[in-house]
């Protein structure tokens, strides 16, 4: 009720603002160890071979999730993980994922998502190049490592 004593304060975050909070994110973790990226291919919406040739741990993946440090996917998405009561509702509910998408699109998605999407806010976790606004101690070296990600992956297809 305006001119009442109780207010509501109204907070919205802009995708570019949302953009700027992730690379801050990703600067104050640690930066992972190796450098080189395993080369991948694109076949349409999805790199449908593992980046290591195998599979991924799923409660590795898990932990990288929910992490707030590493994999920050709680920051915009939002999903059955009742331990954590401050989820985003800027990217699509994780819930059911393993069922809606294969596991060579979720890899695609979590490795570069900007591949089937240029505009998407969602940042590269195994990307190197065309990154603006870098920490030093993150220069030249992914979010995640390929084992990394293929554990996301793996979690991501428990979803179901």
């Amino acid at each position: 009720m305006p001119g009442s004593a109780a207010t509501r304060v109204r907070f919205s975050v802009s995708a570019a603002a949302l953009a700027a909070l992730l690379l801050l994110s990703c600067a104050a973790a640690a930066p992972p160890q190796r450098t080189e990226l395993v080369p991948y291919t694109i076949v349409g919406d999805s790199i449908p071979a593992s980046l290591t040739g195998g599979n991924g741990n799923p409660a590795s993946g898990r932990a990288i999730v929910v992490d707030p440090q590493r994999g920050m996917c709680l920051l915009c998405h939002s999903g059955p993980f009742p331990e954590d009561k401050f989820q985003g509702n800027i990217g699509p509910n994780l819930a059911g994922v393993g069922r809606r998408l294969s596991e060579g699109q979720l890899r695609l998605r979590v490795v570069d998502s900007s591949k089937i999407n240029p505009d998407t806010i969602m940042p590269p976790f195994y990307r190197l190049d065309a990154l603006h606004r870098v920490a030093s101690p993150w220069r030249g070296k992914p979010v995640l490592t390929a084992a990394e990600i293929e554990d996301v992956v793996a979690f991501l297809m428990t979803l179901k």
